[in-house]
């Protein structure tokens, strides 16, 4: 971890009195309105403004909590292997993908198991069983505090950034000699954590940040006297390991989209298809068929760890077995698989529903097409392999490439990644409803999917993951992973071949 542990332990605290508010909700008549009358509805009454509040808090609880925990839990728990060993290399690599995995169950528990027993068992119950888990979670982090790995913070990572910002502005007038890493200023602090850079070629209107002048004073240790006129090359480079990720972090926003959509309008086909369960009554509900994509992914992750790493490891001599921009780029081609798969299963599921006869109407939808919704599990189980390429790919990508003072930093990057995919997603089905509310074809995204052309939405976002696509392989070719005397990547730069294997993306 990048700090210390309560920026762990406090934000579960926070979860877990969320947890709990919301759990004493449904538990007390007090905090939560009145059941309508069954008969007639004359005594249905909303909450009160201390019922919202009290709620509310508890959500906002949980929001500020797990803002805390996901970006560094992620770094903490990275943190306890040795990247200098191989045994230690190879844990980073897995414990990645195992997180993922029991992320992935516990979601699957959570909207299956959980679910049914705040449906039809108690509500008060449902919502206590992840309190209690939380709880136990808590106790279990605590307990093991003693032998936890536990990296000491070095100061504010971002005022460095800042440093080095400023100060190439105010030196933009400098010039740089031709080999200018021969005369750039050098200083790595004694106590520091981030392993030292090389000079990188790129960004180089940073490099005037460390250009000495007869103004510059150092201090007998050798560090600058001001901060904010001299920078080290160590800081210009931590700097450029930023800026490098940047590009490729703007390439996860528009690979994202296809993951939203088969959370949200992969649903709705599900409401109008045939959720029948064999030749029983039993239907499955909607919302389900979205555990076929974390089935997916947790089925895959061991499969993938256990027997396709160690293959390509032999065959190839890579660490990894592949890199990991290959592995980002396999999940994003992956994505505009999913979204073509998609299309097609969309056109033959409103096809069916026009020409033949329906199985009813769907409350708030339209008539239910006669298509199985099995139909409906390829798309969901290649948006699990989408996942698990790209999505894992990146959150390790980012810890990898960031300094080590900014893993934590790097873990929230992944989510902020997310939030942005789901405010582009809306973005995008309002310029759709717009653009199509006139045209020949009605519009794209009615309420009801039979009088709307979803596959073609489900179309222009294959078009936008081809572009996106393409441009992640032009970031690929251009990336340079940050250099370390200590580790495998250092080694293949150094050589020439990790530029060739990059290269092979395009």
């Amino acid at each position: 971890m990048n700090a210390s542990n309560p920026l762990v332990f406090f934000p579960i605290l926070l979860i877990m009195k969320g947890l709990l508010a919301i759990q004493l909700t449904a538990a007390i008549p007090e905090l939560h309105p009145h059941r309508c009358a069954a008969q007639g509805n004359t005594d249905c009454r909303g909450p009160t403004a201390g019922q919202m509040a009290f709620l509310l808090t508890g959500l906002g609880l949980i929001i500020v909590g797990a803002g805390g925990v996901r970006p560094c839990n992620l770094a903490f728990g990275a943190d306890q292997f040795n990247p200098k060993t191989e045994s230690g290399k190879r844990g980073i690599n897995s414990f990645f993908n195992w997180y993922f995995f029991t992320f992935t169950f516990a979601q699957m528990v959570s909207l299956t198991l959980i679910v049914y027993i705040q449906s039809n068992v108690s509500r008060a119950i449902g919502l206590g069983i992840p309190a209690i888990l939380m709880l136990i979670a808590c106790a279990v982090y605590f307990v093991g505090s003693k032998i936890y790995v536990k990296v000491k913070a070095t100061g504010s990572p971002l005022t460095s950034v800042a440093q080095v910002i400023l100060v190439a502005i105010k030196k933009r007038q400098l010039k740089l000699l031709e080999q200018p890493w021969l005369s750039l200023f050098k200083y790595t602090p004694p106590k520091s954590i981030n392993s030292k850079l090389p000079y990188t070629d790129q960004f180089k209107f940073l490099d005037k940040a460390a250009i000495m002048t007869p103004q510059d004073q150092i201090n007998p240790d050798g560090s600058p006297a001001d901060p904010w006129r001299l920078c080290s090359m160590q800081q210009v480079e931590e700097v450029k390991c930023l800026l490098r990720v940047l590009p490729i972090w703007a390439s996860q926003i528009i690979y994202f989209v296809a993951i939203v959509q088969q959370q949200t309008y992969a649903v709705f086909q599900a409401v109008q298809s045939d959720r029948r369960l064999g030749n029983s009554n039993f239907k499955i509900p909607a919302a389900t068929y979205v555990v076929f994509l974390m089935l997916s992914l947790t089925c895959f992750i061991p499969i993938y760890d256990r027997v396709i790493v160690p293959f390509l490891r032999r065959v190839r001599g890579k660490e990894g077995g592949i890199t990991i921009l290959q592995r980002i780029g396999i999940g994003m081609f992956l994505s505009v698989i999913t979204m073509l798969v998609s299309a097609v299963v969309e056109e033959h599921r409103r096809t069916i529903a026009l020409t033949q006869p329906t199985l009813g109407v769907a409350p708030r939808k339209g008539a239910i097409s006669s298509m199985s919704a099995s139909w409906l599990i390829p798309q969901f189980t290649l948006g699990g392999l989408t996942e698990a390429f790209a999505s894992i790919g990146l959150v390790e990508f980012y810890y990898k490439q960031f300094p080590e003072n900014m893993r934590s930093i790097a873990g929230s990057l992944f989510y902020c990644g997310l939030a942005g995919s789901s405010y582009f997603s809306s973005l995008l089905i309002l310029i759709v409803h717009s653009a199509t509310k006139g045209a020949s074809t009605g519009n794209w995204l009615p309420e009801d999917l039979n009088k709307g052309r979803l596959d073609y939405f489900y179309y222009t976002i294959a078009c936008l993951g081809v572009l996106n696509l393409g441009y992640f392989l032009l970031c690929a070719r251009w990336y340079k992973y940050k250099g370390n005397e200590d580790s495998l990547e250092l080694e293949l730069e150094v050589n020439g071949e990790k530029s060739q294997s990059d290269k092979s993306f395009v």
